[in-house]
């Protein structure tokens, strides 16, 4: 089954499209990567996000215009990945739309909501599309999330001793799969939300984020600061557990900033790469870990990845991209993991990881333009992920050497020449 994944996290700089083909044989799942790319949201879009998000009040008309401007975004995301990545062949698209607000009260998810009526992406593209992924698994008294974890435990199953993987979007989350023991996955707290608040307050808008983590480079930690930050009860509360900008947000960190002697601007977003370090580092000693496998946009921050390494010594920490999943593109290759794993009627969260008491299928199919078919329901689900194709050198160089080309949406796409397909 080919499958277009479509993905924006809590940073919401970009709609991440990526697509795959994905079939079943035996307890491996394959999955051959045929590019991705980066759509920036339209201006207006992008802004009324930043104007909705928490703590934020807002309107339903707010709320209404996001679900549809969201939704157009991931159509034409999804239109382009169809055209450029699948030469128009495709069976199956998953969006993950945006996520404007996790609901969590004394550590329990009451909901959650991702915006992007996937209407659009249907019209659009003529495919059916898996959507609202999160959802399910809440009613089943998870946290949601991370539901990257399906797709991590499948990928780590094959790597010796206690590996982990972790992805450094605006919140981080890590998976980490012990010998002998059930995937654990949960939110290690705040990757980018804080040191791009915190970027956007010291310029006045002016940026959005630390480019290569100079300003954090010429700072210096305040362990004032560092202790106030520590100090936040999330980092206590046991695994399965989430977060996001509903807690980690400007607010906050103009609050922590009032309890101590301000540090000058440069110090604090060194102490903020900091605080991110230190709490995956803890997360990860918590656990036993001896590999990290990082994917994320907090990959590109030099700084982060060196705080990171030097508060795991002796932890070997790689990139995704050595593994065959190109760093950029892990969380919307992940999402086309789970609609594949939807239409073959498999669940797709890990009760383990997000704490839920079983394991559900997840997600609502909207129908393309034909009658909707789905195939067979699969015997038995995966136990492990292999990435197959002989592009995958060639795809990584590619995504390496267009890495800071999300801005303008330069796509990387090797040739394809693979038959039509239908969703049967």
């Amino acid at each position: 089954m080919r499958v277009i994944g479509l993905m924006s996290g809590t940073s919401f700089d970009a709609i991440e499209a990526a697509a795959a083909d994905l079939t079943l044989d035996g307890d491996s799942l394959l999955l051959r990567p045929l590019g991705h790319l980066s759509v920036p949201y339209p201006d207006d879009v992008r802004d009324l996000i930043a104007a909705t998000l928490p703590p934020a009040v807002t309107t339903t008309r707010a709320v209404c215009a996001l679900d549809t401007g969201i939704g157009q975004a991931f159509a034409a995301a999804a239109t382009r990945a169809l055209r450029e990545l699948c030469d128009g062949t495709a069976d199956l698209v998953v969006s993950h739309g945006q996520t404007m607000h996790h609901w969590v009260e004394d550590g329990r998810v009451r909901g959650t909501l991702q915006l992007g009526q996937p209407a659009w992406i249907a019209e659009a593209t003529g495919l059916p599309v898996v959507s609202d992924l999160r959802s399910r698994d809440v009613a089943a008294g998870g946290q949601g999330a991370p539901l990257v974890a399906m797709t991590d435990a499948l990928l780590l199953s094959a790597l010796p001793g206690t590996p982990a993987a972790l992805n450094l979007g605006g919140i981080a989350n890590v998976t980490v799969l012990a010998p002998g023991a059930e995937p654990l996955a949960f939110d290690t707290g705040p990757a980018n939300a804080l040191l791009d608040a915190a970027v956007r307050h010291f310029t006045r808008g002016a940026a959005a984020y630390d480019e290569d983590g100079r300003r954090a480079a010429a700072g210096r930690v305040s362990p004032e600061l560092l202790r106030v930050l520590l100090d936040d009860a999330y980092y206590r509360r046991p695994a399965p557990k989430t977060t996001g900008k509903e807690r980690f947000h400007l607010p906050y960190l103009l609050r922590a900033l009032d309890a101590v002697t301000a540090p000058a601007a440069d110090d604090v977003l060194a102490t903020l790469t900091r605080l991110t370090a230190v709490t995956v580092a803890d997360a990860c000693r918590a656990h036993g870990v001896i590999q990290l496998v990082v994917s994320g946009g907090g990959t590109r921050n030099p700084v982060l990845m060196r705080m990171i390494a030097e508060e795991l010594p002796g932890v070997t920490l790689r990139r995704s991209d050595d593994l065959g999943l190109p760093t950029d593109a892990k969380e919307a290759l992940a999402f086309a993991v789970l609609g594949f794993l939807t239409a073959h009627g498999l669940p797709g969260a890990l009760p383990s990881g997000t704490g839920a008491h079983r394991a559900t299928l997840l997600g609502s199919i909207t129908p393309g333009l034909s009658p909707l078919r789905l195939p067979a329901p699969a015997t038995r689900p995966p136990r492990l992920l292999r990435i197959t194709g002989g592009l995958g050198a060639a795809r990584r160089t590619l995504a390496e050497g267009r890495a800071t080309a999300r801005s303008n949406g330069q796509v990387s796409r090797p040739a394809h020449n693979g038959p039509p397909r239908n969703l049967r």
